[in-house]
């Protein structure tokens, strides 16, 4: 996304903006004969000032804004701003402070291609060639002391070893990042850099270089037709993986990943690829084994409760809790958030206690717009990836495509609290915007996936199909390698299910389809059956939960999978059905379902081994103002029962919780229930064309183990808390209620959560002996895992449970 991420998030502004209550006064004439509604806006029948641009403009996000209509009472702008979102000015062509009579579609003046020519709102034509960034010419050819250039400041250029950097963006900032520097993203002077990435072998993309980029998400759509398969194909070979109407008319042939031709014009075997809208191959039509339907759930005899309680501050499109029991928000850059920095800017990053309800800001130093992240082994948390800079908002915040963000915090170091993100200046090898992270054994990170910018994910000149690794400090080790499942997975490739198995390995699921990879020797170990039903990975994601380990069943994991949709829009009907498998098992799908179909729903891991699936919606897909019928419902997931058993209800919520919604579990064992973000700049009242708006409130449920407010274990004391998987033991000492029957210990690692995945979230039950039902004061002693495979490096919380009830959760290192 780079450069036109801020391009098209100021779009997303001023649609934003023009419904805040601050700039929408009501307009009751009883009082005066003239209007108070703000240039630019009229007085609608209910009496609100409403801006004077169709409804099209305003509410459709910026991937699908059409050129508006002639604004009314239309002036010229004075400081170079433009269009509805800067009172429906237009670009005066006498101006002595700015050049150009070109709106861009992004509120600026100029006259540029990226201002005259496509989404240009007025003045349009007489656009400079967009095959070369002009250069300065005339006026201030030295730098600016201000860091400002280009052709609306006099033609300044920018000095490459000053403070700012030395390239001249489409916006007239000085920087050295992509978003200033590549001619593709607007560059005026002092440009470097190609769009070309970086070549990936299992689908070239050679001939076909990556556009410019946009904030808009990468939005599929819904498929205009079913293209029926011809019987005797003529088309090309393909040579790169790319195939059918889209590709030039190419057919699959002998390609290596398979013979059908996809939907979505990618050559694979899988039935995303051999099934419904399979373009030519030895398509098969519908899988053999069609996915339930809904399947009622009787309520639980122990349902758990909602309660509002905090707020998060910024909105909570990524969440983790930290060492220190707070937990920490992470955002993309927006116009607006709940609390600002000490520089004047709003927080994109806040912790919040949830203890106290007491909320601190958290500044970063590029937006971590949907990036990805995962525990390191020292624990610290690493947020990777993300989008472009948005100067025009917060000029501090640089572009985050390769960003590596660092945060640390720690149980015993309180001066770490409120401490900002660090960003020692690593990046990764390739730009990835919603990549998955999974800590290995070796303390290594496998970083997978991502866009190259933000645009159609049907062509694959936007994708990045490959995985990268980290070292254990987070530093890269620059080099992107192409991963055959992502690729022919194109466009249902990006955040990957990821969950590390046993023997070292990984189990990967995009799309429809999963393996076991070995990242040592990158090869596929073995390929996985399909799970029957729509696409579970974004942009109509499910959501993934790896069931609780233990020496009972080898450590060997059963994955559940839950959810999805058929296509990427706001009709998409949200898939019931579930799968689980044991990967290194008979790997074999069980089909069940849940009570009613739901797309972007997650699930967590409670303390016991119990699983809550919450937030999502049963209709529509993940982007912005693309999903209703929020289901509000809360769904409680018992493991151990038998097929058709294991779903119960608990209390419905009364806030929808849609895009950028996260959960996670709290060290007391209640689960944090925030975000809600759906809408390109944040929104805090609904309209009839937004009805789902940006949300802050936080939830805690409370589950069926706390109910009636039963007594926790108490006075839990480790032995230590540096602990080591292979095999070693400790001691946990605590006191529990007269009469207790059982103990258990869970050792649980949250991870990242983000749009429904939940990466590196494990838990594994552990061992113990001497447990003595007679006594309260008790002293056990407990056996690690076996292996890092089991028990991955990096901080974990360790819950005691007596008869099912947990006391607070104690954070631990694991090495």
């Amino acid at each position: 996304m780079r450069s036109t991420l801020f391009l098209g998030a100021f779009a997303g502004l001023a649609a934003a903006n023009i419904n805040f209550h601050w700039v929408q006064p009501t307009c009751d004439f009883t009082s005066t004969e003239k209007s108070p509604c703000l240039k630019g806006q009229s007085c609608t029948e209910a009496n609100t000032c409403e801006a004077n641009v169709s409804d099209e403009q305003v509410y459709l996000p910026a991937f699908r804004r059409a050129v508006p209509a002639v604004k009314r009472q239309a002036v010229y702008s004075t400081d170079g701003s433009c269009g509805p979102a800067n009172g429906n000015t237009i670009c005066d062509p006498k101006s002595t402070v700015y050049t150009g009579t070109c709106c861009s579609q992004y509120g600026w003046c100029g006259n540029t291609a990226a201002h005259c020519g496509t989404g240009c709102l007025s003045g349009c034509g007489g656009a400079a060639s967009s095959s070369a960034p002009p250069t300065a010419t005339g006026g201030a050819t030295t730098p600016r002391s201000d860091g400002r250039c280009g052709k609306d400041f006099a033609g300044a250029t920018c000095d490459s070893k000053g403070a700012f950097g030395g390239c001249c963006s489409a916006y007239g900032y000085c920087g050295s990042t992509e978003g200033h520097c590549l001619p593709a993203n607007g560059c005026q002077n002092g440009c470097t850099g190609s769009t070309t990435s970086a070549s990936i072998p299992v689908i070239t993309t050679a001939t076909r270089p990556p556009s410019t980029t946009t904030s808009g998400e990468p939005v599929l759509g819904k498929p205009s037709s079913v293209v029926a398969p011809p019987t005797n194909p003529t088309g090309k070979a393909t040579t790169d993986g790319t195939c059918g109407a889209t590709f030039g008319k190419t057919v699959c042939g002998s390609w290596p990943q398979g013979s059908c031709c996809s939907m979505y014009g990618y050559c694979g075997s899988t039935t995303s690829h051999c099934g419904a809208g399979c373009q030519s191959g030895p398509c098969v039509g519908a899988p053999v084994t069609p996915p339930p339907g809904p399947s009622p759930a009787p309520a639980a005899a122990k349902p758990g409760s909602i309660a509002i309680k905090g707020r998060s501050g910024v909105p909570a499109m990524h969440a983790a809790l930290m060492p220190n029991g707070k937990v920490v928000f992470l955002d993309k850059v927006e116009n607006y958030t709940e609390l600002k920095l000490a520089n004047g800017q709003y927080a994109y990053s806040s912790e919040y206690d949830p203890n106290t309800q007491k909320l601190a800001p958290l500044a970063y130093k590029t937006n971590a717009f949907c990036s990805g992240g995962v525990f390191l082994a020292d624990g610290r948390l690493v947020s990777a990836g993300g989008n472009a800079p948005l100067d025009f908002i917060d000029p501090t915040v640089k572009d985050g495509f390769k960003g590596l963000r660092l945060l640390k915090r720690s149980a015993t170091d309180a001066t770490l609290d409120g401490q900002a993100w660090a960003e020692p200046g690593g990046k990764l090898s390739t730009a990835r915007w919603y990549a998955s992270l999974q800590i290995m054994p070796d303390g290594t990170i496998f970083v997978a996936s991502g866009s190259l910018n933000g645009l159609d994910p049907a062509k694959p000149e936007n994708n990045n199909p490959t995985y990268e690794i980290l070292n254990p400090s987070a530093s890269p080790q620059g080099k992107s390698i192409p991963m055959a499942i992502l690729s022919k997975n194109q466009p249902y490739y990006m955040y990957p299910f990821i969950h590390l198995m046993r023997d070292g390995n990984l189990f990967v699921f995009t799309s429809k389809s999963s393996e076991i990879f070995n990242v040592g020797s990158n090869t596929v170990v073995k390929l996985l059956p399909d799970l029957p039903g729509d696409y579970r990975t974004y942009p109509n994601t499910g959501g993934s939960v790896m069931l609780p380990l233990s020496s009972s069943n080898q450590w060997n994991p059963d994955i559940v999978i839950c959810g999805g949709g058929p296509y990427q829009d706001i009709t998409a009907p949200a898939d019931p059905s579930c799968g689980r498998i044991q990967p290194l098992g008979a790997a074999t799908w069980e089909l069940d379902s849940m009570p009613e179909g739901r797309g972007m729903v997650e699930g967590t891991l409670l303390a016991d081994g119990s699983v809550i699936w919450v937030n999502g919606a049963n209709k529509g897909a993940q982007g912005f103002d693309l999903a209703s019928n929020p289901t509000l419902e809360v769904l409680i997931y018992d493991p151990t029962q038998a097929l058709g058993k294991r779903w119960t209800t608990g209390p419905k919520s009364t806030i929808a919780r849609l895009y950028h919604s996260v959960a996670l579990l709290l060290l007391d064992g209640t689960l944090l229930i925030s975000g809600s973000n759906p809408v390109e700049q944040p929104m805090t009242a609904p309209t009839a064309a937004h009805p789902y708006v940006t949300e802050f409130r936080n939830e805690i449920y409370t589950p069926p183990y706390l109910q009636g407010n039963p007594v926790r274990p108490s006075a839990v004391v480790l032995s230590s808390k540096a602990l080591k998987a292979d095999g070693s033991k400790f001691t946990i000492k605590f006191n529990n209620k007269a009469g207790s029957k059982a103990v258990k210990v869970s050792l649980y690692y949250g991870g990242f959560v983000t749009h429904s995945v939940h990466m590196g979230h494990r838990m594994a039950f552990l061992d113990t002996t001497g447990f003595n039902a007679a006594a309260t004061a008790q002293t056990i002693t407990v056996t690690m895992p076996p292996n890092k495979s089991v028990a991955p490096p990096g901080p974990y919380v360790v819950y005691v449970l007596v008869d099912g009830v947990p006391a607070i959760g104690q954070f631990v290192m694991v090495s």
